[in-house]
C-alpha cells in the first residue's frame, strides 16, 4: 500500500502510461516512443503516416506550398485588364468602320442566293452555269440603266422649269394679300433678301450640292461594289454552300443539307415574290399615270415598282411620290392619285402580298411585319429587306428541327 501512495503521489498525467498507449492507439509504443526528442529520423519513423503533424514539432500547415509563389502584383492584373479592355474597344471600332463593308457583302450574297433560281431555270434550259449566270448580270446591269436613264432627263427638265419660274412665284408671292400682310408685319420679302445676299449664303449652297455629289458617288460605287461581289457569289455559290454543309458532322450532313437547300430555296422564292409584286405595282401605276395623261407616266411607274421592293412603306413611298408629282402640274388629281394608290396598297397589302408570299416563304404576317421593324432598326433599308428571309429561316428551323425534338422529349 505504501509502494502505491509512493508511486501515486506523482503527477496525474505521468500515471499509468501503459493505460494511457492503450487508450490512444494512434501513439506509438516501443523503442521509438522512447527516442530523444531531437532525433528527426525516430520521430519521423515513430508517428504513423496518416496523422498530420503540427506546427510545434516542425511540421508545415496545409496550404503552405501554395503561400511559396510570389505575391500578387495588382498593378500587372490591372494593367492586363485594361489591354483587354482596349483590345476589345479596338476591335468594336474596327467593326464599325468595316460596317458598310459587311452590308455590302450581306446585300451582295441576298442576291446571289435570291437570283440562284433564276440561274437554275437558264441550267434546266441548256444553257452552263456561266452563261446563265452572265445573261442575269447583263439584265441586272440593263434594268438599272434604264431606271436611271428614264428618270434623270425628267428630273433634269423639271429642275430646269422650276428654276426659271422662280421669279414668277416670287411675284405671285408678293401679289398674295396674306403674304403682303407678313411682309407688311414681320419683313419677310426683306428677311429673304437678307439670306441671299448674304456672304455664307453661297458657301452652304456649294457645301450642300458638294455633299450631295459626294452621296451620290458614293452610292453608285457601293452600287457597283455589290454588283461585282454578287457577280462573284453568283459563280461560287455551290462551293460556298457544300463547304459549310463539310463543317458538319457527316452523320448530320444529310438533314443539314436538306435543311439548307430549302432555306437558299425560299431565299429565292421571296425575292422572286417582291419582283412579282413590285412588277404588278408598275404595271398598275404606268397605266393609271398614262389614263390621266401624265407626262411621264414611265419614269413614275418605274419608281413605284422600285420602291415597291421594300418591305411595309415601300408602295407608301411610291404613292406620295406620285402623288406629288401630279400635284406639281394639277393639285386636284394629285389628291385623286394620292386616293388611288392608297386603295391599291391595301388591295396590295390583303390581296396580292399574302397570295403570292405564303406559297413562297410561309411566314405569318405577324412576323413579317416585326421582322421588318427589328431588321429596319437595326440596319436601316438593308435590314428591313434581309430581315423577312431571315425570319423564314429561322421559322424553317424551328419546324423542322426544334419542334420535333421538343415533341419526342
Amino acid at each position: 500500500m505504501g509502494e502505491r501512495q509512493a508511486s501515486g503521489g506523482g503527477e496525474p498525467g505521468a500515471e499509468r502510461p501503459d493505460e494511457d498507449a492503450e487508450e490512444r492507439p494512434g501513439r506509438a509504443t516501443g523503442p521509438a516512443a522512447a527516442a530523444p526528442a531531437g532525433d528527426a529520423g525516430g520521430r519521423a519513423e515513430a508517428e504513423p503516416a496518416g496523422e498530420p503533424r503540427t506546427a510545434e514539432e516542425g511540421a508545415e500547415p496545409p496550404g503552405a506550398e501554395k503561400g511559396r509563389g510570389l505575391p500578387t502584383n495588382f498593378f500587372v492584373m490591372g494593367f492586363t485588364g485594361a489591354l483587354g479592355v482596349l483590345t476589345a474597344w479596338m476591335l468594336v471600332e474596327a467593326l464599325v468602320e468595316v460596317r458598310g463593308v459587311f452590308i455590302n457583302i450581306l446585300v451582295a450574297l441576298f442576291l446571289a442566293v435570291g437570283l440562284n433560281p433564276i440561274i437554275e431555270f437558264l441550267r434546266r434550259r441548256g444553257l452552263p452555269r456561266w452563261a446563265a449566270i452572265v445573261a442575269v448580270c447583263a439584265a441586272l446591269v440593263l434594268g438599272v440603266t434604264g431606271f436611271v436613264w428614264t428618270l434623270v432627263p425628267p428630273l433634269t427638265v423639271q429642275v430646269t422649269e422650276f428654276a426659271n419660274a422662280v421669279p414668277d412665284y416670287v411675284r405671285q408671292l408678293q401679289e398674295n394679300r396674306l403674304m403682303a400682310d407678313l411682309d407688311r408685319r414681320f419683313g419677310l420679302i426683306d428677311q429673304l433678301q437678307s439670306v441671299l445676299t448674304s456672304a455664307d449664303f453661297g458657301q452652304r449652297v456649294f457645301g450642300g450640292v458638294f455633299g450631295i455629289g459626294q452621296a451620290v458617288l458614293d452610292s453608285l460605287v457601293a452600287t457597283f461594289t455589290v454588283l461585282v461581289l454578287t457577280l462573284f457569289f453568283m459563280a461560287s455559290l455551290p462551293g460556298i454552300t457544300e463547304t459549310g454543309y463539310r463543317l458538319v458532322p457527316r452523320s448530320r450532313r444529310a438533314g443539314v443539307r436538306e435543311l439548307g437547300d430549302e432555306i437558299i430555296r425560299r431565299v429565292g422564292d421571296f425575292i422572286g415574290g417582291q419582283l412579282l409584286i413590285a412588277a404588278i405595282g408598275g404595271v398598275v401605276a404606268f397605266l393609271y399615270l398614262t389614263a390621266i395623261g401624265f407626262g411621264y407616266a414611265l419614269t413614275l411607274a418605274l419608281v413605284v415598282g422600285v420602291t415597291a421592293l421594300i418591305p411595309l412603306v415601300g408602295t407608301t413611298i411610291g404613292a406620295l411620290a406620285a402623288a406629288a408629282a401630279v400635284s406639281f402640274g394639277d393639285p386636284v388629281m394629285g389628291a385623286v392619285t394620292l386616293v388611288f394608290f392608297l386603295v391599291y396598297q391595301q388591295i396590295e397589302s390583303y390581296v396580292i402580298s399574302p397570295r403570292i408570299m405564303q406559297r413562297s416563304v410561309d411566314v405569318a404576317p405577324t412576323v413579317t411585319i416585326t421582322s421588318a421593324l427589328i431588321g429596319g432598326a437595326l440596319l436601316g433599308l438593308v435590314g428591313a429587306l434581309l430581315a423577312v428571309p431571315a425570319a423564314a429561316a429561322v421559322t424553317l428551323i424551328l419546324q423542322r428541327v426544334v419542334f420535333p425534338r421538343l415533341d419526342r422529349a
